[in-house]
């Protein structure tokens, strides 16, 4: 996923001073206003963007641009390449500092970071609900990662739901088929799992050693989180967390997943053949089609779920990123551009689905032709309107602002718990390390 590509830093731009919107005599009550004051586009403009990753996000944005221009030709987006350990950094010195008038108009944030900076930092961005963006158009677990004292910041776009993809000649060789393992429950997976290894010689999965990706993904699709609702870490007697992590032990211990040690060898362990699956985000599906000779060889499903946790489902997510607008923005024209792209466009979509493998989070997208089209590399089957309905039941997942601490001390723990801590107690030191960093 892009998140992972270490990209060139772009010295930091100076934002042009945008045009203001032209009303003249306009009577405000032209529909493509979102305030009521007119067209935002009208007089032309310019928005600055900040995002990252050419082949990704920078060329969604840039399709994006020329759609908008289809019908608001004088406006023009003005996109600065900033890898997400840049930005991050870019907003933390800008917040801290006051220099808002530093900030573009719109910048791509990480989902599980969204949280973070506007408790934080409630200076940089500005809430959406006075807009004419539509956010029940998509699904409720993506769109609550920006949502903060009830008010909307973010518009979702890379898709992050979790997807299970499998080699399909394998579970053949085992007796099995895709169908098996849809809708079934970890004991389940388990089960036949240990009959696809003693068959075949291949675990179903593959990650990290002391990465805590496939936990968390198990973790959500119980409905539950590292925090509660106030922001308060919930490490300690966490019932999900516990059976999360007991599974992921059972599933190391009887070799059905396979611990890497770096995301080069996560990757290589499915492209290469070395295991017979991944959960994981749907963007692996650009690296699993890297192996140009398993073409036709893979299907994808939903999750497992737990089958003693009240309200657990089949379904997840991992990753993904949302459009934010800054305190700095041409308000109106940065709202007007998204509502019309990224949050109303199925041709934007439609564009660059095939292409970078962008699969929207906007739910109308899944009506598209393209997105219901078949896909050769997954068995001929029309997987991305799968996707979007999986997107549909993720659970919300609450990350608070000290999200990433909770996942680091988490991954800590399950490192010493896999080397025989007692996991009451790893999840003890857990917690007391993330309520220190919390101050």
């Amino acid at each position: 996923m892009t998140k992972w590509k270490k990209l060139a830093a772009i010295s930091l731009l100076t934002p042009l001073a945008l045009a203001a919107a032209a009303c003249g005599g306009d009577t405000g009550d032209t529909p493509d206003d979102a305030n009521g004051d007119g067209n935002p586009a009208e007089g032309g403009g310019t928005l600055t963007v900040w995002t990252w990753d050419p082949a990704f996000n920078i060329y969604a944005m840039e399709e994006a641009e020329k759609i908008y221009q289809a019908e608001n030709p004088d406006v023009e987006v003005e996109i600065e390449e900033v890898p997400w350990d840049d930005l991050q950094t870019k907003l933390t010195t800008l917040a801290q500092s006051q220099e808002l008038g530093e900030l573009p108009d719109i910048f791509l944030m990480q989902n599980n970071a969204f949280q973070k900076n506007v408790i934080n930092y409630p200076d940089l961005v500005v809430p959406l609900d006075d807009t004419e963006i539509d956010f029940s158009q998509f699904p409720d677990g993506v769109v609550s990662y920006s949502v903060i004292d009830d008010e909307h910041y973010g518009v979702p776009f890379d898709n992050g739901t979790a997807i299970f993809a499998l080699r399909t000649d394998v579970l053949e060789e085992a007796g099995y088929t895709l169908d098996d393992f849809t809708d079934i429950t970890w004991e389940d997976f388990i089960t036949k799992g240990e009959d696809v290894l003693a068959k075949t010689g291949k675990p179903l999965m593959s990650g990290q050693a002391g990465a805590s990706d496939t936990i968390m993904m198990m973790l959500q699709s119980a409905g539950a989180s590292l925090f509660d609702e106030e922001g308060n870490p919930t490490i300690v007697g966490n019932e999900a967390l516990l059976k999360s992590i007991e599974v992921y032990q059972e599933l190391v211990e009887k070799g059905i997943f396979l611990e890497v040690n770096s995301w080069d060898e996560y990757i290589g362990s499915f492209v290469n053949g070395n295991v017979a699956g991944t959960m994981q985000g749907v963007w692996i599906m650009g690296s699993i089609q890297s192996a140009e000779d398993q073409s036709g060889l893979w299907g994808i499903t939903n999750v497992p779920k737990f089958s003693d946790i009240d309200g657990a489902t089949n379904y997840t997510a991992n990753g993904g990123s949302s459009w934010a607008i800054s305190s700095n923005a041409d308000k109106e024209l940065a709202a007007d551009f998204l509502n019309k792209t990224f949050a109303g466009s199925a041709e934007l979509y439609d564009t660059i689905l095939p292409a970078s493998g962008a699969v929207a989070n906007w739910l109308p997208a899944a009506e598209s032709d393209v997105y219901a089209e078949a896909h050769e590399y997954f068995g001929g089957e029309p997987v991305f309107t799968k996707v979007i309905e999986y997107a549909e039941q993720v659970p919300s997942n609450n990350t608070g602002a000290y999200y990433y601490e909770g996942r680091d001390a988490v991954s800590a723990a399950v490192t010493k718990i896999m080397d025989g801590t007692d996991p009451n107690t790893a999840l003890e030191e857990a917690q007391a390390n993330v309520e220190f960093a919390m101050g």
